[in-house]
């Protein structure tokens, strides 16, 4: 017999109806939408089936599953959109939404370089959540290096939130109102962290500016000592003063 339903705080009860009706269903467009740009409370209804599944009243492993493959898809369906219309929307629209090219130039260096972590965490963060495939493939991240991170990304995304719905169980209201309670410290933190580590990452482009600029003027320095030591100097290794003196007369 499956435990009575525990009462539903927040978004989660207003959800609640439409998993009633619709059940898996739900499950796996909510977070198929939620992963390939359009915004949807896909986080929250797999919070919510977890939390239905912690009761008794879903399977743990169908719901896990169902989320797991349509987070995936979700996200390739974004990387498929980014890559065949993204590029043509940013020269046509970027400049109004202050996407410049330089800008996009910074990005595509910026996802060469760190594109698998942003591809693997963003599921953790609204709006990336929704965007990272569509960026990925707008900045061309090839398709075999983006589908691992995106597989990992999904794993790890489905399985601390599935896991926190299925634990909280009947407990979910005094563990949502916790978390509510300190999202915003949470938020505080991840901000100072961003700060942090942009400003570590200005701090380092000035050092390596310095260093190129310090290597310059040794270079400098070093080619103008050597002009100075062949300046005056004639072919046959006498300087040209020497060179200009007369002969003496011969008996």
């Amino acid at each position: 017999m499956s435990a009575p339903e525990p009462a539903l705080p927040g978004a989660l009860a207003g959800l609640a109806p439409l998993l009633d009706e619709y059940g898996y269903p739900a499950v796996a467009l909510f977070v198929l939408l939620d992963n390939c740009g359009i915004p949807a409370p896909g986080q929250t209804i797999l919070v919510l089936a977890a939390v239905y599944a912690g009761t008794g009243h879903l399977s743990f492993a169908a719901v896990v599953a169902i989320a797991f493959a349509a987070a995936v898809v979700g996200n390739s369906l974004g990387y498929l959109i980014g890559a065949t219309g993204g590029r043509a929307f940013v020269h046509r629209w970027g400049r109004y939404v202050m996407l410049t090219p330089a800008r996009m130039e910074r990005a595509d260096e910026f996802f060469a370089r760190q594109g698998g972590k942003v591809v693997t965490v963003a599921r953790f963060v609204d709006v990336l959540r929704q965007t990272n495939g569509i960026i990925a493939g707008t900045t061309e991240m090839g398709w075999r290096r983006f589908q691992p991170f995106n597989v990992l990304g999904a794993a790890l995304w489905v399985g601390v939130w599935s896991a926190f719905g299925y634990l909280a169980g009947s407990n979910i209201g005094t563990v949502y109102r916790t978390a509510v309670r300190y999202q915003l410290w949470l938020l505080i933190a991840v901000g100072v962290l961003c700060v942090a580590l942009a400003v570590r990452r200005v701090l380092r482009r000035r050092e390596r500016g310095r260093r190129r600029s310090t290597r310059a003027d040794e270079s400098g320095e070093e080619t103008s000592g050597e002009g100075t030591y062949g300046e005056g100097t004639s072919g046959d290794g006498t300087s040209g003063e020497d060179g200009n003196e007369e002969a003496p007369d011969r008996p």
